[in-house]
């Protein structure tokens, strides 16, 4: 018997709310960051619902093209779709719905491209990631972590049409967090991946070598999120902490290289959610110091 809270659960993970929250706060980040003064708050709860609602559209689509390799792995057989908890079309109308009600969100309520960004989001995360470059390229994520990148130009676009730079630095660092975060993951999950017939980068070139690439994108990240600090658009509040987070997130990323195993990576992973989520609070906290 499903109960009512079985039943929230299952649509929780359809939609990768999770991620969709991160993706959310990157985005309203960015919001703030590119504008003079704070921006409204009705601008603020459409631009949230907006990539809410965009982000679990595209979570949706990933698990409706991914279900027979999920159906294949440990850690994602259970998920809705492969463990038949909710059918494909269904999960492809009500994804089909929110990303319409995201896009015409955005579009009349703020401007057409905040909407642009948004598709341009799903479109690379759905389309390109998923359904082209998952099951052929190694350097699948690499390309993939752009829909992440999307979020961010979108806050930025709400309040800022044009193009501005701290929403675009943003942006540069979600696209270079992305990579190192799923190679962790991919080297604790492995051989579930190569089972699977996922050409990701540890199965194809094995985990020593991929952990060195989540270094060579580690150091590149540090090195970018000190960037607002050196335009002036951030403070010295900003500065010590990115580089205090910097240098924890480098001593993981180094702790895997020397001992490329499944528990250090799985280390690595926890360490690159922690830097994200402190840089992206503290990016709003120098704000009002």
């Amino acid at each position: 018997m499903t109960t009512r809270r079985d039943w929230v659960s299952c649509w929780v993970t359809l939609f990768k709310l999770r991620i969709a929250t991160l993706i959310t706060f990157t985005g309203v980040v960015a919001a703030i960051l590119a504008s003079p003064a704070w921006p409204t708050a009705g601008t603020l709860v459409l631009l949230a619902v907006s990539l809410l609602l965009a982000s679990a559209s595209a979570g949706a689509l990933n698990h409706v093209l991914d279900a027979d390799i999920d159906a294949l792995m440990g850690r994602t057989r259970g998920r809705p779709i492969p463990s038949g908890q909710i059918g494909r079309g269904l999960a492809v109308r009500v994804a089909l719905v929110l990303m319409v009600v995201a896009l015409a969100a955005a579009g009349l309520g703020m401007n057409r491209v905040v909407a642009l960004h948004l598709f341009g989001g799903v479109f690379v995360y759905v389309v390109v990631y998923t359904a082209w470059l998952k099951r052929r390229s190694a350097l699948n994520i690499v390309i993939g972590g752009l829909a992440g990148s999307f979020a961010a130009l979108a806050g930025g676009a709400s309040v800022r049409p044009d193009l501005c730079l701290p929403p675009v630095l943003l942006a540069a660092i979600i696209f270079l967090w992305t990579p190192p975060h799923f190679w962790a993951l991919a080297i604790v999950y492995q051989d579930q991946y190569r089972t699977a017939g996922v050409p990701m980068l540890p199965v194809v070139h094995g985990a020593k070598r991929t952990a060195w690439w989540i270094l060579a994108h580690t150091v590149l990240l540090v090195a970018v999120s000190l960037a607002p600090m050196l335009i002036g658009a951030r403070g010295p509040v900003y500065a010590a902490t990115a580089a205090g987070l910097g240098i924890y997130y480098l001593w993981r990323t180094v702790q895997l290289v020397r001992q490329p195993s499944a528990a250090s990576a799985r280390e690595a992973f926890k360490a690159s959610l922690v830097y994200l989520t402190l840089l992206l609070i503290v990016m709003l906290a120098d704000l009002r110091i």
